[in-house]
């Protein structure tokens, strides 16, 4: 899903189960379309009714979100629009396989801002539960999508953490004189991305931990960096 000038909107393209021989979008893509929409919004905090159908460019939006209140996915009460836990499953659904579809076309295929939100907006409809396990299974689980905003975990995380040693882990978590390569990067703020990218912490960058304590240093070729704790714990590398 795109965002537009006055927030989330349709992606474009026709791909997959979302489209109907007519060529329009058939109802279980329209109703994927608003529930992403209500995550998204929750998100920044909106919930009203109003502008839930102001923002919502799918011409069908109102009769959805009735349709969906009766079959008990969200409740609409006082202008505002809640999930209750069927519509909540659903949208959570939704969102972890747009975002993980975003990763995929950013990281993978390196594709530029405009095609990957594009292209993720039309992958996330024909991705199966079991090729969506696959596709966060060979990123390495990520929690956050390019954007910045959390992935929902899935069956395959949980699974992940308790039955194997994670291939991708915190730049921390490695030992001394260990090496790794930069998966990705979690920071709390785009600045702190911006600097680390500008000392060459990036995604695809090797990286050598020299030392834990008492600061954290590392070695990116023939420049060493010392980094606090909190900042290390951010990076998530694979072993080299």
């Amino acid at each position: 899903m795109n965002m537009g000038p006055k927030g989330p909107a349709q992606g474009g393209g026709r791909l997959g189960r979302g489209w109907n021989e007519a060529g329009a979008k058939s109802e279980a893509h329209q109703r994927e379309e608003v529930l992403e929409l209500l995550w998204t919004l929750r998100e920044m905090g909106q919930s009203r009714l109003e502008d839930i159908l102001q923002v919502a460019e799918e011409g069908e939006a109102e009769r959805i979100l009735s349709e969906m209140e009766d079959e008990g996915w969200i409740s609409l009460r006082e202008g505002r629009v809640n999930f209750l836990e069927e519509g909540e499953r659903r949208a959570e659904e939704v969102i972890r396989r747009h975002r993980l579809a975003e990763r995929l076309f950013s990281e993978v295929l390196e594709l530029e801002e405009g095609h990957m939100e594009s292209s993720a907006c039309q992958f996330e409809h024909i991705l199966s539960p079991k090729v969506l396990d696959s596709v966060c299974t060979f990123l390495g689980h990520p929690p956050i999508c390019p954007h910045g905003k959390p992935i929902p975990r899935g069956p395959c995380c949980d699974r992940f953490k308790k039955e194997m040693e994670p291939l991708v882990r915190p730049l921390a978590d490695l030992k001394p004189g260990e090496e790794g390569r930069v998966v990705f990067i979690a920071p709390k703020s785009r600045s702190r991305l911006e600097r680390l990218s500008a000392l060459g912490l990036i995604p695809g960058a090797v990286v050598k931990l020299a030392q834990k304590h008492p600061s954290f240093v590392l070695g990116i070729g023939e420049t060493t960096l010392a980094l606090d704790q909190e900042i290390v714990r951010e990076i998530y590398v694979k072993k080299v």
